[in-house]
């Protein structure tokens, strides 16, 4: 039953990439789309107060950095950058690392340089390097799997998703033949082939085309038209239209996918660790636990995606409280309706992942052979804790037994 729902989804999604993947076809980078500017590493060594101009070197604010090359032309050479001191530009110290943007003129004129940024490679190295550790020595070998899934979810959004989208490809099919090529390596990768994650592979699916169909009918109805400023920048800098709304559909669908893992696995594990408290339960009584847990899960999970873009939309929102603006003029803004659909839009996709899921988990769980046999079911602690989570009883399971007290009394 499992196969006869997926196998068709697999093709789909094996087809998607094929068709959709730009074969031939060469995306301009660097130089060829005017990005002229090479990055140096560097080092700061000196930072002394001093002025913007050369024509009144009394005046303060700015700072003069002495910054020593790491690589690039002239490495080991120091050379001189002013950098201002007002509130939006960032503050340097010595011992800082930064990125220098070398113009390809003269590599001896410090005005071929300018700092542009900070190093943080190192930093970052340190900080994937806990994570991978503390996923291995919680997960252990399943840990280990779900960071080769990781990696192999970011090879298909870098390998897939960004040339097929740069190379004109409608970005909602891309995006949906990128999420299900994504959620059927990372699913079966991370829990293994078997009928758990075949029911959490298919709420997933199911969940996500009813994301993809919303996020396109309320941005539609809600006239939006993703033209934000990093997609004008784009359309700007490639020199060809691409399709806004179809990216910012992208984005939902994509930004959903992870979220919907969360809730699609946690239920199917939840069904089936019902199921082994208690073999004897039945479809709708398996159905009804599975639903009881989810609505707690779905609660905090919604909460969380809510939170999550409000808080990465944070110095938007602060901009719009200082305008003076009414609240719902605010809302209706293109900037905050288009986190406004894709919160509600995700929001809506979780929560019909719950059902879903269940119903579908129940019914393929009861269809499992169960390791006891019903009728041997008795008393021990996990059958009474899994009858209790079918029928939702709230009298006590498990009695306490004082030592000097003897059975039956």
């Amino acid at each position: 039953m499992l196969a006869i729902a997926l196998v068709p989804f697999a093709l789909a999604t094996i087809v998607g990439v094929l068709l959709l993947y730009p074969f031939g076809h060469q995306q301009r980078t660097g130089a060829g789309l005017g990005f002229g500017q090479d990055p140096v590493n560097a080092e700061v060594v000196s930072a002394v107060v001093g002025s913007c101009t050369q024509d009144s070197p009394d005046q303060g604010g700015c700072v003069v950095l002495g910054v020593r090359m790491q690589d690039g032309p002239r490495p080991g050479q120091t050379i001189q950058q002013v950098v201002p001191t007002d509130p939006g530009s960032p503050r340097f110290a010595v011992g800082d690392r930064v990125v220098l943007s070398y113009a390809g003129a003269n590599p001896d004129d410090p005005a071929s340089y300018q700092v542009v940024d900070f190093q943080r490679g190192a930093p970052l190295l340190v900080l994937a390097l806990a994570f991978a550790a503390a996923v291995i020595v919680l997960g252990r070998w399943q840990g280990l799997a779900a960071l080769v899934a990781l990696g192999l979810s970011l090879v298909v959004l870098v390998g897939f998703v960004l040339p097929a989208i740069l190379a004109g490809q409608d970005p909602l099919l891309v995006a949906v033949a990128g999420a299900g090529l994504i959620m059927f390596v990372v699913l079966y990768l991370t829990h293994g082939f078997s009928a758990r994650t075949s029911t959490a592979v298919l709420g997933t699916l199911l969940s996500l085309a009813l994301i993809s169909v919303l996020s396109a009918v309320f941005s539609a109805a809600t006239s939006l038209t993703g033209l934000d400023e990093d997609t004008s920048s784009l359309m700007g800098v490639l020199g060809a239209p691409i399709d806004a709304r179809g990216l910012l559909l992208a984005g939902i669908v994509i930004g959903a996918l992870g979220v919907l893992d969360d809730v699609t696995v946690t239920q199917t594990s939840a069904v089936w660790e019902l199921r082994k408290a208690n073999p004897a339960l039945s479809w709708r009584q398996l159905y009804k636990a599975g639903q009881r847990i989810g609505r707690d899960h779905v609660s905090s999970a919604v909460n969380t995606l809510v939170l999550a873009y409000a808080g990465a939309a944070l110095p938007m929102l602060l901009a719009y409280t200082l305008s003076g603006r009414t609240f719902g003029e605010v809302v209706s803004s293109q900037a905050v309706t288009q986190e406004v659909v894709r919160t509600l839009v995700g929001s809506i996709g979780l929560v019909a992942a719950v059902p879903i899921t269940t119903a579908i988990a129940a019914a393929v769980a009861v269809r499992e052979p169960a390791k006891a046999a019903a009728g041997r079911i008795g008393s021990s602690v996990a059958d009474r804790v899994g009858r209790a989570a079918a029928t939702g009883s709230e009298t006590a399971t498990v009695w306490w037994r004082p030592p000097n007290r003897r059975p039956g009394r």
